[in-house]
């Protein structure tokens, strides 16, 4: 699916074929959507769109409608195209193919593109996509008018290059009559008045092209209050003196000898910003590819003083002065330096080059920042045309400077950098392999390029195993490349020799940290201030962003070398354990704190991993098991059973600590919760013995519900509970408050479920945990569902969803998406529950969280099933017929079996619906949850009434009508159809309760 934008909006199908898009109020959705360029809009926005002030009576049910009208319209005419149109918070977003990008990367590779003629050719075809305005049937509708002048300006810049291109391949006549109406429409543009004077001047009228200049100078002078451009004003001259308007760039930069790999965004962006500011230095890391990418900017320059290219680390060294830095200078630009002249070496280069429009690229400054910084900011005070372009792994930090950082690749390029240096294909089976090099050397350019040589010897996968000894393994570069670039080892030298000891000190230790440090942690672990580590920052050896500091993993492995070699090594481990020990026991994860608790926590993911394993090489089991047991509820929250397990496992596993009481409560619990029900009792009976306290049974009553079996789970909830009480626990007598109202609802004591549910939602409001209100909400948001009230039910699941998100507890988020989605089918809004089970079934599966993938799968065959599509339906639930028989238990299987028994009886196999709900009862009943007992008996009913058996189906029906009726929820509207369905079969007078279609 392809849609136009530069002209009417249009829609075509892949081949072509065009696409009506009828209703008028669709088409402005989708040209809102569009002229957002893929990003998300949300839902108030584009009902401002479409309506203004004359709203419709239900804006957010309008507007879903006319999304649900689009995504129809686009499926329509091509299979899946619906999904173009996405559901994203806060609203909706469309990134389909457009002309208007298809625009976009056509000149983008016309402004890299070296040869000429290929360059206009480009541009020709960027500019032929245009078929007017930019949403030219829109132009009166606010949400078009940025995108439409974004485009405009790229149009008009495609049209002067493409002049400018043709300019250069000897064309001038013809460009004259087709600038002359473009420099009446623009007026004011002096790019395009530029073109249009050169090719006055090269069809022979330069008259007409000085005439073009005055005309240009007035309208600037009287309508903006300024004079034209130091270019333009060159030209002006140049035509005055009958020069030839190009003569060449003089200069000195060196010819390609391989290609710029993932850096063509990079160009186009410092092409623009040489265009706005005198001095830009590129700083970053060593061989992140800082001089090549300089010099690929560079040669898109014309300057008439020439572009050169000055290579600082060839003839300086430390120590050099400001006058020896301007001869040095003054002799790679071919001047002669004559001390009878008078004046300093500085003064003399500067007279030189007044009066020429020149471009300095300044490579490698690092080594002389001071007198390079002195020297350019004299040339650039006293030599207006000048403008400098350098490279330095520190900053210039003089007045003017625009820094510009070079970042390492991104994997895509960097791996492709890497194919392309070692010579091998990225398809033949090697992807995995060459990712993990990529990323272990952080994207780095020229640790790729040393990595590249040793394909030959290793192959890809020998190279990937071997990184962990780079140095060694790195040595060996090209013969041409300056020495300390020939080796990893030697590229990360010539960083840390200009560093003071104090710099140092803080650098080795910062390489204990997996994933960077906050500024705390390095002032507490690493003994650093602000001053050092913005030296650091500055000398591009520590990255800083979003409030951490973190090396690339090349500098961390040979900062790891130092810290050992200067004897400091277990005396840091010792501190960086002890400050992420005491950072994971401090966090607030059950009050007020939690949310940022809960966001810390991640950030610090690599640092706790590292603790753990240092503590378990060291065999410090007490250090290991402080942890675990620290981290134990953020796991928890979570959801990382299997990492949890493994953790404590690790832990426990170190002899000679003194308690393991509750870590082995934790382990009971994480075992359980990662679907391994094996010996459960006997597991609990054993961690209980130890761990007597009242969370401990709350804690392993929690997680053995997942099991069944109520009367186990409430004497351990009922024992939490007293012990909670006792102990004057807020906090936990709302946790167990909170389950034990769930179990209520499954053993349908609905009103236990509600006094038990609002008392928990009351008492985690008093601490302010938001899990807490997560886990009230829920079982308050299904005693709604159950009793009809899908308002409600909304409400809470909706606040429920929103806890989540902002704690960033996706598994919780998923749950709760699915639950809407629940309430979406029950409401008949199947394409909103398919959305919604979609997203939720998305982040469980990111999350790796079984259950609630499960819980979502299944929300969309219950969609599927009403739809009438019960292939679907039937091939989503057998795909979990056996995880439900495994891992889920007894409810998660009754309920699994009664729908594939409800999907056989509509085909009308009674063999089968009968084996489904047979096996589907007998699963309800090991629940103890009647309203899951009912729904098999409904089941059963549907399968005796195919096999003739009326009477015992009759008895089926009226069994689960009084088992629903004794827990005071019968059926609501929407969950009637199965149990009419069935009732109608039997007999022309159906009972008066039937059978839910969805979960509880």
């Amino acid at each position: 699916m392809r849609f136009g934008v530069l002209g009417p909006l249009e829609v075509r199908t892949e081949d072509g074929r065009p696409v009506r898009v009828a209703d008028r109020k669709v088409r402005t959705l989708l040209a809102a959507l569009l002229a957002r360029s893929g990003r998300v809009v949300s839902a108030d926005r584009l009902i401002d769109d479409l309506w203004g002030d004359a709203l419709p009576a239900d804006p957010s049910a309008t507007l879903r409608a006319r999304v649900s009208q689009l995504r129809r319209t686009l499926e329509d005419a091509e299979p899946g195209a619906r999904a173009l149109v996405e559901s994203r918070p806060p609203g909706y977003r469309l990134d389909g193919p457009t002309d208007a990008r298809t625009f976009a990367d056509l000149a983008e590779r016309a402004m890299g593109e070296p040869d000429v003629a290929t360059r206009v050719a480009l541009l020709a075809d960027a500019l032929a996509l245009w078929r007017g305005p930019a949403f030219a049937d829109f132009g009166d509708a606010s949400f078009a008018d940025p995108e439409s002048a974004r485009l405009d300006e790229l149009r008009l810049a495609a049209m002067e290059s493409r002049a400018e291109a043709r300019l250069e391949l000897g064309e001038d006549a013809a460009l004259v009559a087709e600038l002359h109406g473009l420099v009446d429409e623009h007026p004011l543009r002096e790019r395009l008045r530029a073109a249009y004077m050169r090719a006055l001047y090269d069809a022979g009228r330069p008259g007409d092209a000085l005439a073009a200049y005055d005309d240009l100078r007035v309208r600037l002078r009287d309508e903006l209050g300024i004079d034209p451009a130091t270019e333009l004003a060159a030209l002006h001259a140049a035509i005055l003196r009958r020069d030839p308007v190009f003569t060449g760039t003089r200069g000195n930069l060196p010819a390609d000898v391989a290609p710029l790999i993932g850096r063509d965004e990079a160009v186009r962006e410092l092409t623009g910003l040489l265009d706005v500011s005198r001095l830009v230095t590129l700083h970053g890391t060593g061989g992140v590819g800082k001089t090549r990418l300089a010099v690929a900017v560079a040669r898109g320059r014309h300057h008439a003083g020439g572009v050169w290219l000055v290579p600082l680390d060839e003839g300086l060294k430390p120590g050099t002065s400001v006058d020896e830095v301007a001869s040095f200078v003054a002799g790679v630009l071919g001047l002669r330096d004559d001390a009878g002249s008078g004046g300093s070496p500085a003064a003399r280069l500067g007279e030189a080059l007044r009066g020429k429009r020149t471009l300095l690229v300044l490579d490698n400054c690092e080594h002389v920042a001071d007198p390079v910084a002195r020297l350019t900011a004299r040339m650039l005070r006293d030599v207006p045309d000048l403008r400098v372009l350098a490279t330095s792994r520190e900053p210039l930090a003089i007045s003017g400077e625009r820094l510009w950082t070079v970042s390492p690749l991104d994997s895509g390029a960097a791996a492709e950098l890497f194919a392309e240096r070692a010579g091998i294909s990225r398809g033949d089976g090697n992807a995995e392999a060459v990712a993990a090099i990529c990323e272990r050397l952080d994207g780095v350019p020229l640790a790729l390029e040393l990595a590249a040589t040793r394909v030959r010897a290793l192959g890809v996968d020998g190279l990937a195993a071997r990184l962990d000894d780079r140095f060694r393994l790195l040595s060996s570069g090209t013969r041409d490349a300056p020495a300390r670039q020939r080796t990893l080892r030697a590229l990360i030298d010539w960083s840390w020799e200009p560093l003071d000891e104090r710099e140092r000190a803080v650098l080795r230790r910062l390489a204990l940290h997996t994933g960077g440090s906050t500024l705390e942690a390095a002032e507490q672990v690493c003994g650093a201030d602000v001053d050092v580590l913005a030296s650091l920052v500055d000398r591009s050896l520590v990255v800083a962003g979003d409030g951490r500091y973190r090396l690339l993993e090349s500098v961390a492995a040979y900062c790891a070398e130092r810290l050992h070699e200067a004897g400091e090594y277990e005396e840091t481990r010792r501190r960086h354990a002890a400050y992420y020990t005491e950072l994971a026991e401090h966090a607030d994860l059950r009050g007020p704190g939690q949310r940022d608790a809960l966001r810390r926590l991640p950030a610090e993911a690599g640092n706790l991993r590292a603790t753990l394993d240092g503590a378990v090489r060291a065999g410090d089991a007490d250090q290991a098991l402080r942890l675990v047991n620290a981290m134990g509820w953020a796991w928890f929250l979570w959801g990382r059973s299997g990492e949890a397990r493994r953790a404590f496992e690790r832990a426990l596993d170190v002899p000679g600590a003194t308690s393991t009481a509750r870590a082995r409560t934790w382990h009971t619990g994480f075992v359980m919760l990662d679907g391994d029900g094996t010996d459960r009792d006997e597991r609990v009976r054993k961690a209980l013995a130890s761990d007597d306290d009242p969370w401990a049974h709350w804690f392993l009553g929690f997680v053995r519900a997942g099991f069944g079996d109520l009367d186990a789970i409430d004497e351990l909830t009922t024992r939490a509970l007293g012990g909670f009480q006792t102990n004057g626990d807020v906090w936990g007598e709302a946790a167990a408050l909170a389950t034990r109202a769930a179990q209520a609802l499954s053993a349908g004591d609905l009103d236990q479920a509600g006094q038990d549910g609002e008392r928990a939602l009351g008492l985690f409001r008093r601490t302010g945990d938001r899990w807490g209100r997560l886990q009230a909400t829920e079982t308050l948001g299904l005693l709604a569902e159950v009793t009809g009230d899908y308002a409600r039910a909304k409400e809470l699941h909706e606040s429920g969803l929103h806890d989540a998100e902002e704690l960033g507890l996706w598994t919780e988020m998923s749950g709760r998406l699915t639950r809407l989605g629940r309430i979406a089918l029950l409401e008949g809004d199947l394409d909103g529950a398919d959305e919604l089970h979609e997203r939720g079934r998305r982040l469980a599966i990111r999350e790796s969280h079984k259950r609630m993938e499960h819980f979502a799968e299944v929300g969309l065959a219950l969609a599927a099933r009403r739809r009438g599509h019960l292939d679907e339906a039937e091939t989503i639930l057998r795909r979990w017929l056996g995880w439900c028989r495994d891992i889920d238990g007894a409810p998660g299987l009754a309920f699994l079996l009664a729908e594939l028994g409800f999907i056989a009886e509509l085909r009308g196999d009674a063999e089968q619906a009968l084996a489904l709900h047979t096996e589907g009862l007998a699963a309800a009943r090991t629940t103890g949850n009647p309203r899951a007992i009912a729904l098999a008996q409904e089941g059963m009913a549907g399968a005796l009434s195919l096999t003739g058996r009326s009477e015992e189906a009759t008895k089926s029906l009226t069994a689960a009508s009084e088992a629903r009726a004794a827990t005071g929820a019968p059926l609501p509207e929407p969950e009637r159809g199965d149990v009419e369905r069935i009732a109608a079969r039997l007999s022309p007078d159906p009972p008066s309760d039937d059978r839910a279609t969805l979960p509880d």
